[in-house]
Parts: C-alpha cells; structure tokens; sequence
C-alpha cells in the first residue's frame, strides 16, 4: 500500500480525472462513457495499491446493486405484459383533451416512478406517450417535458423511485416509510407544480392543438398478454406493500424478479431491459469514492465544521443542486456520504439531500438519466427536445419545487 503522504495527491488525482470525466460524460478522443470512466477510476484505486481488493469489494453497497437490479427486472415484466400500453390506451380512449392528457401523463408518469425506478418507466414510457400524440394529434414536446419532470419529481417519493434513494436508503437506514412519510408530499405538491408549470408555458401550443381531432385507433388489437399481465401486477403490489411493512427491500425487489422470472418469456429479452452500464457505474463510483473518503476526505476534520452543519437543510440542499448538475445526482450523492456521517441531524440531512439531488434532476437536460432516456428515444423516433426548449420549464420548475422542498423539510415536523 502507498503511505499517507503519497497517496493523497495520487487518489486526489484520480478522484478528480474520475469526476471530471463523469461531469463531461466522455474523455475527448475515446468511445468511453459514464460506466467506463467509473470503472477505469476503480481500477486506478487498485493498481496503484490505494485499495486492496478486500477493501474494494467490502466498499461496494452490494444491497444497492441488488435492489436495482430486481426492480429493473420487475419493470421489464410488467413492460413486456403489456401493462404500460395498456394504460396509454385507456388513456387515449378517455382522456384526450389537451390539458387533462397533459396532466394524466403527469400523474401516470409521476405515480409509477413513485415506486418504480424513474429510469426505467422513462424507457417504458416515452414511445407510449410519442404514439399517443400521434395517434391524437397532439405536440408531443410539452407531453415529453411533462413525462420527464414527472418522473423526477414522482421519484422523490420513497427509496425506490430513482438510484440515488436507492443509495441513500441503503446508507441512512431510514425506513421505506419513514421516508415516504417525510417526502411523499414534497412529490406531490411538485406534480401538481409541475402541471401548473409546464401548461403554463405550453399553453399556447395546446390550445391551438386542442382544435385538433384525434384519430381513431384503426392498428388493431392491443398486444396485452393477459396471464403475464396479471403475475407481473401482483407481484409488483405485493412486493410494494412489502416495502411498506419493513421488510428487507433489497432481498423483496430480488425475490419478486425471482417470482417472474419463473415463466416461459425469454430470458434474453428481460436481461436486454436492465441498465447494465448503470449498474457498472454504481460498482466503479463505490470503489472510487471510498478510496478518496479513507484518504482524503478523512484528513479534513469534518466533525469540526459545526457552523456550517446547524443548517442541514438549507446547506445540503444547495450544494446537492449544484453538485448534481456538475457530475449527475448519483456521484454527487456518494460524494456527500462523509459530510452526513457528521451531521448532527443525520435524518433531516439525507432526506434533503434525496430531495435536493432528484429535484435537481430537472433543471437541465443534461441533469438526470432520465431526462437523457426520454430526449434520445424521442429524437430516434423524429422528434427533437432540445438543450433550451428543455430549459423554459426546467429553470422554474427546479426553482420551485426546491424552494417547497426546502420548506417543507425545515418547517413541518413529524
């Protein structure tokens, strides 16, 4: 192992090239992305004797991974039943107008992120809502904004709706309920913010796409497999209220991918749904940010910051918007994991810092994966979101809901 004095600049190094490249997304020259720029960062930890292989494998959240990886399982079933579909179609059948398949698409998005990966609804859901508009009628762009927002915003609900609660669950230990409690009316205030905003600044558009007839579904049946359709909802629920009876959610959300997985679809077809280069970037960021906590982070006395910690909300809260948009919220979050081992309200701080980060989400284009999933799936399917069309409802809608979020954690006590 290298000594203390040289290990400092050396891990800073590689800890600083590892989050510069995650902040760019590439490194100039090379096919390299997210995932291999974790994994790359990782190796450089172990090669250079700054972690032995012991030590990178125990600083791996291994509940994290699991947890992810059976709900993208879950969701993948339920995609392949033919249960979002169907839903879009019920939808379009009963809710056409321009405002209210603005705000179905909101909540749809909203509540199904709410328990599901955010992620991986967007995946689910953006070609759904881009025929929907077709077959409508309808501008897709304000539909798409409204499906992105909606998945950040619904995610903040409990620890299973995005990656960074998934890791923020695991670390904290906070309760699934206890956290939907404390952040579950924080996500719905937003959706309804989130409406307001996005018809506000769409109105126009939609009221001159409300003279629009929508078209008949003349494409034949919907491709609903009924049995599968029924197994997937079921576990999903039961799996659901299991979250909510305290049980282990990592070892439920595995044991319901089990329960799936025991059927006649094709094995390769589940496994082409699941965010593997996520989940590579996951492992790679847990080896490169214990190696700069154990050396670096550690020098710095944090637990002698105590002017700035009496604040938790307010502190955390901004850096986490801040952070969040530099290197994506899930990096930004692992990154803050030494500062809440400090905190003298350690609850208070991971729920604002699960608030602020997935919030953040929304201010750019560029903030959140999920905002990526649905404008590459709209722009291979001819439609483009563009960087400043994004940011007219982004820049308030981060604003506000933050603020409320801020509020709300500061000034209701359960």
């Amino acid at each position: 192992m290298t000594t203390c004095a040289t290990s400092i600049p050396l891990v800073s190094a590689i800890f600083g090239l590892t989050y510069l490249g995650l902040a760019l997304g590439k490194i100039p020259g090379l096919k390299i992305d997210r995932a291999g720029i974790a994994l790359v960062g990782a190796a450089f930890m172990l090669a250079c004797g700054i972690l032995s292989m012991p030590e990178a494998a125990r600083a791996v959240d291994y509940e994290t991974i699991v947890l992810l990886f059976g709900m993208m399982v879950v969701v993948a079933y339920l995609r392949l039943s033919g249960a979002f579909a169907l839903a879009t179609d019920q939808i379009a059948a009963r809710f056409s107008g321009p405002f209210t398949l603005l705000a179905v698409t909101i909540a749809l998005s909203g509540t199904l992120s709410a328990f599901l990966v955010n992620d991986v609804v967007c995946v689910a859901l953006t070609p759904l809502v881009l025929h929907l508009c077709g077959r409508l009628k309808r501008p897709p762009i304000p539909y798409l904004v409204g499906l992105a927002t909606a998945s950040n915003i619904g995610s903040v609900a409990t620890i299973t709706g995005n990656p960074q609660n998934i890791i923020i669950g695991s670390f904290s230990h906070i309760s699934y309920v206890r956290f939907a409690a404390r952040l579950a009316p924080v996500a719905a205030i937003g959706l309804a913010l989130d409406f307001a905003v996005v018809a506000l600044v769409y109105r126009r558009v939609l009221c001159q796409s409300a003279e629009a007839q929508p078209i008949p579904n003349h494409e034949g049946r919907l491709r609903v497999h009924r049995g599968l359709l029924i197994k997937s909802v079921l576990v999903t629920l039961t799996a659901v209220a299991l979250f909510f009876a305290g049980q282990p959610i990592a070892l439920v959300a595995l044991a319901a991918a089990g329960v799936l997985m025991l059927d006649r679809v094709r094995p390769e077809k589940v496994y082409g749904a699941v965010d593997w280069p996520l989940l590579v970037m996951f492992v790679g960021l847990f080896v490169v940010v214990h190696g700069f906590e154990i050396h670096v982070v550690r020098t710095w006395g944090l637990e002698r910051w105590h002017a700035l910690l009496e604040s938790p909300v307010v502190l955390v809260s901004g850096l986490s918007v801040l952070l969040s948009n530099l290197v994506s919220n899930v990096p930004a979050v692992l990154l803050f994991k030494p500062l809440m081992d400090v905190m003298p309200q350690r609850e208070l701080a991971w729920l604002a810092l699960a608030m602020s980060s997935t919030l953040a989400g929304n201010l750019t284009v560029l903030g959140s994966v999920a905002n990526l999933i649905v404008v590459e799936n709209a722009r291979r399917a001819g439609t483009e979101l563009g960087f400043l069309e994004y940011l007219k409802v982004g820049v308030p809608l981060t604003v506000v809901t933050t603020a409320v979020g801020i509020a709300w954690l500061a000034l209701v006590r359960y």
